[in-house]
């Protein structure tokens, strides 16, 4: 059996991490009241975004241990099988190498590790993707080599509040960040190759919608690969992307996701996006 191993950075939905063989690795937070939990395991999505406001300090966030990676590449090992192991981009965690260490320490297990280069349901669809090839027959390798030249495809575009969260978090530069912060201005975030960039940002949160929607027609979507829309703390946000997906992009099986502590950290308050592969 090919098993599908992933972190909570990846937001699965409940249908997706339980798929037969889908194991999901927890990330870590720690509030700045000095309570840690796990990221999809000791609080609710909700519980996170109500606790990250009313604390006084952003939560930060941090790698698996070694030991949880070991857990279950060992259990591969010892059933005989193989994985495809897909973690958040190493452009943003430290994840990725602390599972490379793991998989060396099972040297002949199978375990294929693909550095998604994106995070949230960007690495959802990858998941996805690695659980249609699976159904197709395609051994772990083959299914790591197909994610490998898919994942350059993959997007996402969101509408935040502030760019303040990236910013104090270390995923965005203070220079980004600046020219993303005047008075009444809402950003609109992009994600691609493990960069987060400024990709457009327009005057109150209706022009960003549209700005976001500029930058879809840009890019094209796949419908062939389907689309996730994302939300921080309010699912009204993610409204008007659901009606433009559905309107014009004719895409009417979206799943819509609300990110966990691990990306909820970072983006803050107040978003609303679309993960999605662009058209070749």
């Amino acid at each position: 059996m090919v098993h599908i191993i992933t972190d909570s950075a990846a937001d699965l939905t409940v249908q997706q991490a339980g798929e037969p063989g889908v194991t999901v690795i927890p990330m870590g937070v720690l509030f700045d009241d000095g309570t840690f939990v796990r990221d999809g395991v000791d609080l609710t999505r909700d519980g996170f975004f109500a606790k990250m406001a009313a604390g006084q300090k952003l939560p930060l966030t941090s790698q698996p241990s070694l030991r949880e990676f070991l857990e279950p590449f060992r259990a591969v090992q010892a059933a005989g099988d193989e994985a495809v192991a897909i973690f958040v981009s190493s452009d943003f965690s430290g994840t990725c190498q602390g599972a490379r260490m793991a998989a060396m320490e099972c040297e002949g297990a199978g375990i294929h590790i693909v550095d998604s280069g994106t995070a949230t349901q960007g690495e959802g669809l990858l998941v996805r993707e690695a659980l249609r090839l699976r159904g197709q027959g395609l051994g772990a390798a083959a299914i790591a080599e197909r994610l490998e030249a898919l994942k350059a495809r993959v997007r996402i575009l969101a509408v935040v509040d502030s760019l303040k969260h990236l910013h104090k978090g270390g995923r965005l530069p203070a220079a980004v960040a600046l020219a993303g912060s005047a008075l009444g201005i809402r950003p609109v975030v992009g994600v691609a190759g493990g960069r987060i960039t400024l990709a457009d940002k327009a005057r109150g949160r209706p022009g960003a919608y549209v700005a976001l929607f500029r930058q879809l027609e840009k890019c094209g979507v796949d419908p062939a690969f389907g689309c996730a829309l994302l939300y921080s703390d309010d699912r009204r946000a993610v409204l008007p992307i659901q009606r433009y997906v559905c309107d014009t992009l004719h895409i009417f099986d979206a799943c819509t996701v609300q990110v966990g502590a691990a990306i909820g950290t970072h983006i803050g308050p107040g978003a609303a996006g679309i993960a999605f592969v662009a058209k070749e």
